[in-house]
C-alpha cells in the first residue's frame, strides 16, 4: 500500500519524460496533474485507514532486498511521516497547477518534479536506515538540476552549493547510521531492530552529534545555513516551494526519527544545547529578515526562525511539544509554499522583487488587488495571527516547550512578534502607498496564478479553525518517542485526551497530562 505513493511518481517520471512521439506541453501537463493528484487521494485513503491509537508503525512492507548488507525494503508509516507525506503530495500538486504553463523543457521539468515527490515520500515512508539514505539522495540530483537549469542568474553558483551541502549532509547521516549499526552488533539496518543501549555515553554522543550536523544543514540551522538564501532565492518559485515547504523537513524529520528516536537517553544531555541553538535560528532568521530588501529573501531567512521552532520543541520532548513540532512542520510548509507562490506571482507582473520599487500593489484598478490580500494573509499567518495554522502549531511548541526550556520559549515568543515586525515592512512597502503613473499596467494574474493561493489559504484557514485535524495523527507516536517504553505504548493505545483541546481550554493542567 505505502510503495504505491514511491512507485506512481516514478513511473509517472518515466511515463512523461519518455513518452513516444510529439506531445504537447499541456498534454504533458495534464498527465502530470493527474498523477499529482492520484498521489493526494492515494494518501487520504492511507490516512483514513491510519489507526490513530496505534503510536507504531502500520501498513509496514517488508521484503529483503541485499541481506550482504543488511538492506531492506523496510516501509512503514506512524503519526510523524503521515502529515509529511499528506504535504508532499499537496505541494508537489500545486507546483504542477500553478506553473506548468510557462515551463520551457517540460519533458525534463516535470519528471524531476515527480522524482523529488519519490524522493521524500521514500525517506518519510523508510523503515531501514540504508534505505533512507538512499531515498535521502535520490531528491539532491532532480533538486540540482531543477536551481541549475530553471533558476535566475547565479543558479549555477546556488545549485553547486545546495550540492555540496547537501552532500555532505548525507555522507555525515550515513556515517552515524553505519557507525550506529556496525557498534551495537545490529544484524541489519532495520529501524526497528537497532538499539543503541548497549554502547557507552561517549560513543552514543559522537553518533549523535554526526546526526544532529548532518540533519542540522538539511533544516538549515544556523551556522549551517548559508546554502539557503542562495538556493531559495536564485530557484524558480516552484522549486522554491519544494525546498522550503516539504525538502527541509527531512531535516527535522531527522532528528526526531532517528535523532530522538534511537538515542532517547542521550538525547536528553544534548537538548539544552540544541534549544539554545534553535533559539539563535529563531532570533537570527528574524532579524535577519528585517535587514532584507529583497521581499524572496525575507521570506526564505523568515525559514531559518520558524523552522527554528521545531528544534526548541524537539530539545524540550514532551508530547505537547512534539505534537507542536509536528505541526510546525506542516504549518510552516503551508505558509512558506503560499508566501513563496505569491512573490513569485508578484514578481512576473511587476519584474522586481525590490521594496525600494514596489508599492501600492493593493490599488483595485491598477494593481494586485486580490494577490496582495492573500499575501496580507499570508503574512498574517506567518506572524501566528489566532484563527490560524501557525498560530495553532506555535502555541502548541511554546506551551510544550516553556516547562523544560523557559528561557529559551520566551525569546522564541519574542521573535514571534519580529516576524510581525518584518511582514509589516514587507506588507507596508508593497501593498500600500501609491502606484506610479508611468509604470504600474501590470498584466492581470490569472486563475490558475491564483488557484494554488486560494487552495493553501483555504488550508491554513481550515486547520487554523480546526486544529484538531493537524494534531490528531500524531498524539500518540508523540507520546511514544517520549516515553520509548513497552508500558507506555499500551498506555498510548487507549484513547487518550485530545491534544487539540488545549488550544481552547485555557486551565488545562498539563502537568497531569504529562504524567
Amino acid at each position: 500500500m505505502l510503495s504505491v505513493l514511491i512507485i506512481i511518481p516514478i513511473l509517472g517520471a518515466a511515463l512523461v519524460g519518455f513518452f513516444p512521439g510529439k506531445i504537447t506541453d499541456e498534454k504533458l501537463r495534464k498527465i502530470t496533474l493527474a498523477i499529482a493528484l492520484s498521489l493526494i487521494v492515494w494518501t487520504v485513503e492511507i490516512a483514513l485507514k491510519f489507526n490513530l491509537n496505534n503510536p507504531g508503525l502500520q501498513f509496514q512492507e517488508h521484503f529483503t532486498w541485499i541481506p550482504q548488507l543488511g538492506l531492506t525494503y523496510n516501509l512503514g508509516i506512524d503519526g510523524l511521516s503521515l502529515p509529511l507525506l499528506a504535504l508532499n503530495s499537496l505541494l508537489t500538486f500545486i507546483v504542477v497547477y500553478g506553473y506548468g504553463n510557462n515551463v520551457d523543457r517540460p519533458r525534463l521539468y516535470y519528471p524531476l518534479i515527480l522524482l523529488v515527490n519519490a524522493g521524500i515520500a521514500g525517506a518519510f515512508l523508510s523503515a531501514n536506515l540504508l534505505l533512507f539514505v538512499l531515498f535521502y539522495e535520490l531528491e539532491l540530483i532532480p533538486i540540482y538540476l531543477l536551481i541549475a537549469i530553471w533558476g535566475s542568474k547565479k543558479r549555477g553558483y546556488a545549485a553547486t552549493k545546495f550540492l555540496i551541502y547537501t552532500a555532505v549532509s548525507g555522507i555525515l547521516i550515513l556515517a552515524g547510521f553505519l557507525g550506529i549499526t556496525w557498534l551495537s552488533n545490529s544484524p541489519s539496518f532495520d529501524y526497528d531492530l537497532i538499539s543503541t543501549q548497549g554502547l557507552s555515553l561517549k560513543t552514543q554522543l559522537i553518533l549523535l552529534t554526526l546526526l544532529l550536523v548532518g540533519f542540522g544543514i538539511k533544516i538549515p540551522l544556523v551556522p549551517l545555513h548559508t546554502w539557503l538564501p542562495d538556493a531559495y532565492v536564485e530557484s524558480s518559485p516552484p522549486v522554491t516551494i519544494l525546498l522550503g515547504g516539504i525538502l527541509a523537513k527531512l531535516g527535522t524529520y531527522g532528528l526526531l526519527r532517528f535523532g530522538l528516536g534511537l538515542f532517547p537517553d542521550t538525547w536528553q544531555i544534548v537538548a539544552p544545547g540544541m534549544a539554545i541553538i534553535g533559539t539563535f535560528s529563531v532570533l537570527y532568521g528574524a532579524l535577519a529578515a528585517i535587514a532584507q530588501q529583497d521581499i524572496k529573501r525575507m521570506v526564505a531567512y523568515s525559514s531559518i526562525g520558524h523552522m527554528g521552532y521545531i528544534v526548541v520543541a524537539a530539545a524540550a520532548n514532551t508530547p505537547l511539544s512534539l505534537v507542536g513540532a509536528i505541526s510546525q512542520m506542516v504549518a510552516h510548509g503551508l505558509i512558506l509554499a503560499i508566501l513563496f507562490h505569491l512573490v513569485g506571482v508578484v514578481e512576473s507582473k511587476v519584474g522586481t522583487r525590490e521594496l525600494s520599487v514596489l508599492n501600492g500593489l493593493m490599488s483595485p484598478v491598477r494593481g494586485l488587488p486580490f494577490t496582495s490580500a492573500l499575501l496580507i494573509m499570508g503574512g498574517m499567518a506567518s506572524a501566528g495571527i489566532p484563527g490560524m495554522v501557525g498560530f495553532a502549531a506555535e502555541f502548541l511548541v511554546f506551551q510544550g516547550s516553556f516547562s523544560v526550556f523557559p528561557i529559551p520559549t520566551l525569546l522564541c515568543i519574542i521573535a514571534s512578534g519580529l516576524t510581525a515586525v518584518y511582514f509589516v515592512i514587507l506588507l507596508n512597502r508593497t501593498c500600500f502607498g501609491k502606484l506610479d503613473n508611468d509604470t504600474a499596467y501590470y498584466p492581470k494574474v490569472i486563475w490558475s496564478e491564483r488557484t494554488p493561493a486560494l487552495v493553501l489559504a483555504v488550508v491554513i484557514f481550515f486547520l487554523g479553525i480546526q486544529p484538531t485535524w493537524l494534531v490528531r495523527w500524531s498524539e500518540a507516536t508523540s507520546k511514544f518517542l517520549v516515553t520509548n517504553s513497552p508500558v507506555e505504548i499500551q498506555k498510548s493505545q487507549v484513547k487518550s485526551q485530545n491534544l487539540a483541546s488545549l488550544i481552547n481550554t485555557r486551565d488545562v493542567n498539563f502537568l497531569e497530562y504529562r504524567n
